[in-house]
């Protein structure tokens, strides 16, 4: 088979062949995140993508997932070839394969990664929070690359017109089903939530992790060579 209709046979793969549950979501959304904005860790650890799944800072909603809950969550997606476990020098570690089942560039990578982990959002909000992965000149720069995720036959986003107490509309995801009629009010009050410990620890042990591995690396190439 030749290149061009090997390319086009691709072209014809379904994006999302189901509607992915809230678990799927975040992970999807945590190795996204984990690629773009701190690429030295990445692929991830499973404790490190825990760490990442439970933050309690740019989370919403904040989740309490334990391994199996995400182990299960890469099984599914996996069966999907939405991840891939990649074999390290110590421990397994996922990657996800987005940027060729769903047509990722970098613009509508870095809008599409804080959709998932944040819900609605307007493109203001979207802008400002996607500045570690991708800086957009002008809120335009953003809608633009918002039509373009939204367009085609497979959108990834969709505009949601604005509800009571709101200036403007928000964009959301549709990996997870079709986009609700008005995007929901915030909250009149909204309070930081505080770290919790356990999250800091579970960072550690990954990053203590994460640097185990990059010593087996070292020892590896130094041996290699002696």
């Amino acid at each position: 088979m030749g290149p061009r209709s090997y390319h086009s046979r691709w072209r014809c793969t379904i994006r999302l062949p189901r509607k992915l549950d809230v678990v799927e979501v975040r992970v999807l959304g945590c190795l996204l995140e984990k690629q773009q904005a701190t690429p030295e860790y990445y692929p991830l650890t499973l404790n490190a993508l825990v760490a990442a799944c439970n933050q309690k800072s740019n989370r919403d909603p904040v989740m309490d997932l334990d391994d199996a809950d995400v182990r299960r969550a890469l099984e599914r997606l996996r069966a999907e070839v939405l991840v891939w476990p990649v074999v390290a020098a110590r421990a397994e570690r996922w990657e996800h394969n987005l940027d060729r089942s769903w047509e990722l560039e970098e613009p509508g990578k870095a809008l599409v990664t804080v959709l998932l982990l944040r819900g609605a959002q307007t493109a203001g909000e979207l802008r400002t929070r996607c500045d570690r992965m991708h800086a957009f000149g002008s809120v335009g720069d953003v809608e633009s690359a918002l039509r373009r995720l939204a367009a085609g036959p497979e959108p990834l986003v969709a505009e949601v017109p604005r509800g009571p107490g709101q200036k403007e509309g928000r964009w959301v995801h549709l990996v997870a089903g079709t986009a609700p009629e008005r995007a929901a009010a915030p909250p009149a009050n909204p309070v930081a939530a505080p770290v919790d410990p356990a999250d800091r620890i579970a960072a550690l042990e990954a990053r203590v992790e994460e640097l185990a591995d990059a010593l087996e690396n070292l020892r590896q190439l130094l041996k290699g060579r002696g």
